[in-house]
């Protein structure tokens, strides 16, 4: 890989900085497919098959993502993009293992959302409170639940996947459409820390990643002074 420089939001403060990030090196490629690409997915299904608990025609997804170019020196292009290459092998190797019941694995490959991951790659996060703006203002932004209904609801279950030319259901086909892209690679090299909250939806990203962890409820004064030695009775 090559050294990669390119602008990252700072989630905390709001400030639109610089990042340098180095190149892999050493075992990182091999450490992140193991930890991000399929081979978990076979071994489960491996052990359900063996031991005969998956149900005639069982479907298995696995989720991915390949976002626009301007991520994908971090992304598609990095280590995670390794694994999710390993990702789409293990659903080839599925396919094959889950035939005899008639059964299908997927990849699915979703929006760019505000995860614990996506939340610490750099680079990411101002390219989801850029998109975020983007969708809100079209009137097709969605969050984690609405995008797995849709993918469950119109595609696994509705017997229309649609899948793209490497097999692929594409439930990320809203934020990849040209008029979305077209308008975020725009304000990609407009933003900075003065322009955010005009060109992004900072406020947004930062109450999305609140809720990850239970926080940022309304009504909840989370100054208020908290006694953390409360006991249980029932652990008593």
């Amino acid at each position: 890989g090559e050294v990669y420089t390119n602008k990252t939001l700072n989630t905390v403060t709001g400030a639109v900085d610089e990042v340098v990030i180095q190149a892999a090196e050493g075992d990182d490629v091999a450490q992140t497919v193991a930890v991000m690409g399929g081979e978990d997915w076979e071994m489960w299904v491996d052990a359900l098959l063996g031991a005969g608990l998956l149900a005639e025609g069982a479907r298995t997804v696995a989720y991915s993502y390949i976002g626009p170019e301007l991520t994908w020196p971090i992304y598609k292009n990095g280590t995670i993009g390794r694994a999710k290459e390993d990702l789409e092998r293990a659903q080839a190797a599925l396919d094959v293992k889950l035939a005899p019941i008639s059964g299908k694995a997927w990849v699915s490959v979703n929006k760019a959302l505000v995860t614990q991951a996506s939340s610490a790659i750099p680079v990411v996060p101002l390219y989801i409170a850029l998109l975020y703006k983007v969708m809100k203002a079209a009137g097709n932004h969605e969050d984690t639940i609405e995008q797995m209904d849709r993918l469950l609801r119109e595609r696994i279950y509705n017997n229309q996947p649609l899948p793209d030319d490497a097999g692929r259901i594409r439930i990320d086909d809203w934020e990849m459409a040209a008029a979305i892209q077209g308008l975020v690679a725009r304000r990609w090299e407009e933003v900075s820390t003065e322009n955010l909250a005009e060109l992004a939806d900072f406020e947004g990203y930062q109450a999305s990643f609140l809720r990850l962890f239970g926080f940022g409820m309304d009504g909840v004064d989370y100054s208020a002074e908290t006694d953390t030695s409360v006991g249980v009775p029932s652990l008593a």
